[in-house]
């Protein structure tokens, strides 16, 4: 009896023992086992997932490399396609410099155009485009010497929305002076206005001259910021003045400005006088349609010039 009781004593002892030795093992080392495990998964899914980021960085660059191969295929055909239409504008201007009474579309010359007679007529239709559209001198250029005669000249439209800021105050209002009306920089904003669709102003000339036709420009509707142009000035007569730009009006010519036609549009006068005159009057009758204000962005005065004793003008 003593005996198993001893037995069971020491049993009971050693299952503490082990519970407090190999039991409490055992969890720390599952989790240790299963970091390793995970850390060495991570791992072998980094391999895994490289490739696939080369292999997408690859179809990228292929995608890329095909899409550059296709816009520079398009522009050798645009080349190709212009090549061969400035070599049909050649064969036709030779055809009717060489026939001038015959028919331009003749047969055409099969001889391919060099690249140095391309570049030719490239610079030779470039050098056109760049030329003054109208080819007749302007008496009304400010930097020629002509000017406004600010008695003469209705005033300027004051716009709210220009004026110079101080710390939120506006202090200086700023508007667009008449006289940019002679200069030939024009650019959406770069225009005199006035106020309503009726208005005037003087010019006095770089020098007499007897006027045969007057220039009117304003910007198109495609590169007007608003998408229209209602303030263009439509119906407008011009005058001449004699001596000191006032006194009698001469009545030179009423005309339309189209704002569906060309941006520069030049007008013949429809009374040509034989005397010279040193001043012009534009009057302005109305606009294509906007309430405030009426824009002009220049305006040229065409003609012959008074000559010396010389006969030189």
């Amino acid at each position: 009896m003593m005996f198993l009781l001893a037995c069971l004593i020491i049993g009971f002892h050693n299952s503490e023992r082990l519970k407090r030795t190999g039991l409490s093992n055992i969890p720390r080392q599952l989790y240790e086992l299963s970091t390793d495990y995970g850390s060495k998964l991570y791992d072998y899914q980094a391999r895994i997932r490289m490739p696939k980021v080369k292999m997408e960085l690859l179809r990228v660059g292929s995608h890329n490399l095909e899409s550059n191969s296709q816009e520079i295929l398009s522009l050798t055909k645009q080349i190709d396609i212009l090549k061969a239409l400035l070599k049909d504008i050649k064969n036709k201007m030779d055809n009717y410099i060489l026939n001038p009474n015959t028919e331009a579309f003749g047969k055409q010359d099969d001889s391919d155009i060099t690249n140095e007679e391309m570049v030719i007529l490239v610079n030779y239709v470039l050098k056109k485009l760049r030329e003054d559209q109208v080819q007749m001198a302007d008496y009304a250029l400010k930097s020629a010497g002509a000017s406004i005669v600010e008695a003469g000249t209705s005033e300027s439209y004051k716009n709210d929305k220009a004026k110079l800021y101080w710390h939120g105050i506006g202090f200086l209002s700023y508007e667009m002076p008449p006289d940019v009306i002679l200069q030939p920089d024009v650019h959406p904003g770069k225009c005199w206005a006035f106020p309503g669709s009726k208005g005037h102003t003087i010019i006095k000339l770089a020098r007499k001259i007897t006027p045969t036709a007057v220039t009117m420009e304003h910007i198109s509707e495609k590169i007007s910021p608003s998408g229209n142009t209602s303030s263009a000035p439509k119906d407008f007569s011009v005058y001449g003045l004699k001596e000191e730009c006032k006194g009698e009006e001469i009545f030179l010519g009423q005309f339309m400005y189209n704002k569906k036609g060309t941006s520069v549009q030049t007008f013949h006068l429809q009374n040509e006088v034989s005397e010279y005159l040193l001043c012009v009057k534009l009057k302005i009758l109305n606009n294509w349609g906007h309430p405030k204000y009426t824009c002009l962005y220049r305006f040229r005065v065409h003609g012959k010039p008074e000559t010396d004793g010389l006969g030189a003008p």
